[in-house]
């Protein structure tokens, strides 16, 4: 921390928070803020995956494995979208914690022993990041190393309060230098836990603002097999994540390269239907919008077409059925799909 000598002057760390609860930190339940159409090439805003968070978890723990070993011959079902209540908004009082409190909290959260008071204290850095001032002054108190140094915690739910206290620090450019170390840690979490738990959807979320722009994208070249392993074993709200990341990098025609190289299941096209939910099938069409764009050599082209399992034979080559599985949606009832696979076939 930047000032060794703060230390809480109060009697434990429930006193403390307490009180930074009291002056106005209230838990609100998350909110997603990326409302409105998804349009074709267009990066995911940065801004819509920033939030608060409740300390509730929705997490259904699932037998952790291999996703490579997942996906091959595995039929692909995407659930249907489902109405979810939308929960209150933090108030904007959390945008006004005092200096010391954050510097409080830092400290709390070095010493704390006790797994529950990690969440609760990562919960208010998290939802207390949600506004610049206090993202600078976590930067300026050296909280963001502070911070990562729990995505190796035990425990899961730290882990996801982490991420989530990540992310929204993530919505700021300084602040993204210093995260975008701990890159290849997330993919790690993202690989290695539960398919479809809070730990990979929060830990897409980070990556989703992370890739905004084309600064960092390099860090995710060899994510694009991970990216689209999940989704064709994944649930709506972790394909739409992944979507998100692979349209954000397949919108950077210098990571075109690395995307199309990229191992694939070929059960990846069969996502290209009318029965996928609307929201993942948008992105979809967009990343495969972004695709078709890019102009390979001939040369670059028959080289492809000789590795196997890539995701050029996969939904470029001429072999591909994505481009019969295309033909069929332009009868879909969303008009916005239909507009998007016209654009893609012309």
């Amino acid at each position: 921390m930047g000032d060794g000598s703060i230390t809480p002057r109060f009697g434990n760390m429930r006193a403390l928070l307490g009180i930074v609860a009291g002056a106005g930190a209230s838990y609100g339940l998350y909110k997603l803020l990326s409302g409105g159409s998804f349009t074709k090439n267009k990066k995911s805003a940065p801004n819509e995956s920033s939030g608060v968070w409740s300390s509730e978890s929705s997490e259904v723990p699932l037998p952790p494995g291999s996703l490579l070993a997942r996906v091959s011959g595995l039929d692909v079902v995407c659930p249907r979208p489902v109405d979810v209540a939308s929960g209150e908004s933090i108030q904007q009082s959390s945008g006004n914690l005092d200096p010391q409190h954050l510097k409080m909290l830092l400290s709390c959260l070095v010493t704390s022993s006790n797994p529950p008071d990690r969440c609760r204290i990562l919960l208010t850095l998290g939802n207390s990041a949600a506004f610049t001032v206090n993202q600078n002054l976590i930067r300026e108190f050296e909280g963001i190393q502070i911070i990562a140094g729990f995505l190796s915690d035990p425990l899961a739910e730290v882990r996801v309060q982490t991420l989530n206290a990540l992310n929204n620090l993530c919505m700021n450019i300084q602040n993204q230098e210093q995260i975008k170390v701990y890159v290849p840690q997330v993919l790690e979490l993202i690989e290695m836990s539960p398919v479809n738990s809070d730990l990979q959807l929060a830990a897409l979320r980070l990556l989703t603002n992370l890739s905004v722009t084309d600064k960092h994208q390099h860090l995710l070249k060899k994510s694009i097999t991970l990216l689209l392993s999940l989704l064709v074993v994944s649930k709506e709200a972790l394909q739409i994540q992944a979507s998100k990341v692979l349209v954000n990098l397949s919108s950077n025609p210098d990571m075109m390269d690395d995307i199309v190289q990229a191992q694939a299941p070929a059960s990846v096209v069969l996502l290209f239907d009318s029965r996928t939910a609307t929201a993942v099938l948008l992105r979809l069409l967009t990343f495969a919008g972004n695709l078709k764009a890019w102009r390979p050599s001939v040369q670059v082209a028959d080289e492809l077409r000789r590795t196997q399992d890539c995701l050029f034979r996969v939904m470029l080559d001429e072999s591909s059925q994505l481009h019969s599985r295309l033909v069929l949606l332009l009868s879909h009832p969303d008009v916005e799909i239909q507009s998007q696979v016209a654009r893609i076939l012309t």
